[in-house]
């Protein structure tokens, strides 16, 4: 059948919760998810189909189809995320996939279009994902904005115990003083995620049954920070610990130290700039950094007006020319106007812009992954030097923390 042909045939519509059963196939087809990995994490018996039907009902779902075969499809998830102490609607990108021999034909491009045109109706001004492939989605706008540190700490290089005047118990990790925690920290840390009741099925969907949780309590029986974790072949796995405050931090690293007579090693990830190495007693570890979630700017303009800028002496302003490769209304000449305040406008049109920039490199700076000096320096952009000491003074220094998958 001829290119064109099949391009009248297949069409785009949303995937809804009837084609439950054709989403997943094409899931684990394309991510080439075998019946081996589920009975490996204890879902050979559980009906996946069904374990998704929230994602189609509270996501955007999109698809091609070829008569009533789902060909083609992507979702986009209803979430928020911190961006330097503010709020905002993001649209998280997942399922993204289209069988082989309906590839080429740019079915996948025209569904990005049409999802991210979507968010901006919803006002969600930007979006996050996984990468399946950096460069890939890089062409589309997205850019890395967080990292995650892998470490591995011998049982002997384990922290020694200190005091602290609060204790831990061991919890389901279903219990509510997890999220209560999670909640109050991620309002404290830039980039992120406020879970919701989605979110926390995607964060533990995929989790072996026997994992556990352990919170911190302080003096006041006031819940602290948490950890994540299973024991496997003398192998203590953090998944995740979080904390409000140093104590809670200690207080936790106390509870993996007492294993020490049942394990030989501690594994697990760290999704900030703060590398283990330097606060353990013995910093001689194993830890490996790799990038982990990109970002894009969907609508530059309402992403500027919700973006706390830092407050300056006197109101400045910034031309700049910026380049999206998919999407019209972020392209073109910009003025930025910062009051004194850090409450940001942006206006099409401008003579003479000081700097070019296109929406990936946009979106690293302004989410604090790179800084303006050292992608001016790098050639990510062009400026005057004037520009970017400006841009280093309105753009906050905070790395930003993303623990979630999706």
């Amino acid at each position: 059948m001829s290119r064109r042909k099949l391009h009248e045939r297949i069409k785009l519509k949303n995937v809804e919760t009837q084609h439950g059963e054709q989403f997943n196939d094409l899931l684990r087809y394309v991510f080439q998810v075998t019946n081996r990995d589920l009975q490996t994490f204890g879902w050979e018996n559980r009906e996946i189909e069904k374990s998704k039907l929230p994602v189609l009902r509270h996501a955007d779902v999109l698809g091609w189809f070829d008569g009533d075969k789902l060909i083609s499809q992507l979702a986009v998830y209803p979430f928020q995320v911190n961006i330097f102490g503010q709020i905002y609607d993001m649209g998280g990108l997942t399922g993204v996939g289209t069988y082989p021999e309906y590839a080429n034909l740019g079915l996948m491009n025209k569904l990005m279009l049409h999802a991210l045109s979507n968010m901006r109706n919803r006002k969600q001004s930007i979006s996050y994902l996984y990468p399946y492939s950096i460069p890939y989605y890089r062409r589309k706008g997205w850019e890395i904005i967080s990292d995650k540190i892998s470490f591995e700490v011998p049982d002997t290089q384990l922290p020694k115990l200190k005091n602290v005047p609060g204790h831990v118990e061991r919890v389901d990790i279903e219990h509510p003083d997890i999220k209560h925690i999670y909640d109050q920290f991620a309002k404290l840390h830039h980039g992120a995620m406020l879970r919701n009741e989605l979110a926390w099925e995607e964060y533990l969907r995929w989790d072996l049954d026997d994992m556990t949780a352990a919170i911190y309590y302080n003096n006041d029986d006031l819940p602290m920070g948490y950890l994540l974790y299973w024991v496997a072949e003398e192998i203590f796995h953090v998944k995740e610990m979080v904390y409000i405050n140093e104590e809670a931090r200690i207080g936790l690293w106390n509870f993996i130290s007492a294993h020490f007579s049942m394990i030989t090693l501690v594994k697990g990830d760290i999704y900030k700039d703060e590398p283990l190495s330097f606060i353990l007693d013995d910093g001689d570890i194993k830890e490996t950094i790799a990038p982990y979630y990109m970002a894009r700017i969907v609508d530059v303009a309402l992403f500027i007006e919700q973006y706390p800028f830092q407050s300056q002496e006197k109101e400045c302003q910034l031309i700049f020319n910026l380049h999206d490769p998919m999407l019209e209304w972020n392209q073109g000449t910009f003025t930025l106007t910062v009051d004194k305040a850090g409450k940001g406008h942006l206006k099409e049109g401008g003579t003479h812009p000081a700097v070019i920039i296109d929406i990936p490199t946009l979106t690293t700076m302004l989410m604090g992954y790179k800084r303006p000096t050292y992608l001016a320096r790098i050639g990510r952009m062009q400026s005057d030097e004037a520009s970017i000491q400006l841009l280093e003074q309105l753009i906050s220094r905070e790395h930003p923390y993303f623990s979630d998958y999706f």
